[in-house]
């Protein structure tokens, strides 16, 4: 019996730690996220300035980085939001049902959300594959973009080990936001 419960400390102390990692990976892609959005200011105002009459030189690429950019923020926002719970969610009916109601619905719409963004992992992989073998690059820098559907991929996954999360602790949130 005292293997059992060293056993189950040992899966508890292994859970945890594990739930501070996917914790510390959302910060660390949240924080990803605000430089990105950071970057494309920074690259925009540069581009204005630069085509201003006096200058009259337009900041070349910029499109190509705004756009990279853009995917990425957008792509690395979506875990810490899943986490903090920060979605849109209009729930006049399901305050309407009972308990176990909200209990089988909530479950049910995380399952979803689960296998939705293990899809568009999976998907978001093939993409790059197919971009990595057809030499895809960006229009005016001719930079290799087979990695942001990669780095697409890796968040839509980490969105399901937070999704996951939330279902296996539905009465707490992942990170106060």
């Amino acid at each position: 019996m005292a293997e059992s419960t060293g056993f189950i400390s040992l899966l508890k102390t292994g859970w945890a730690a594990g739930g501070k990692a996917l914790r510390a990976l959302v910060y660390a892609m949240a924080i990803v996220s605000g430089l990105s959005v950071l970057a494309i200011m920074l690259v925009t105002c540069a581009d204005v300035i630069l085509r201003l009459r006096w200058v009259n030189h337009p900041f070349i690429g910029a499109y190509d980085i705004v756009k990279i950019l853009g995917a990425l923020s957008l792509a690395t926002a979506l875990p810490y939001t899943t986490a903090v719970k920060g979605h849109v969610a209009i729930e006049y009916f399901f305050h309407k049902l009972n308990r176990r109601g909200r209990i089988m619905v909530d479950s049910v719409m995380r399952l979803l959300t689960m296998v939705l963004f293990a899809f568009l992992t999976w998907r978001s992989v093939l993409y790059g594959l197919d971009f990595y073998r057809n030499g895809q690059v960006s229009q005016t820098l001719q930079l290799p973009v087979f990695w942001v559907p990669y780095v697409i991929g890796f968040c839509c996954a980490v969105v399901v080990l937070v999704v996951g999360h939330s279902l296996i602790h539905p009465d707490r949130e992942m990170i106060k936001p």
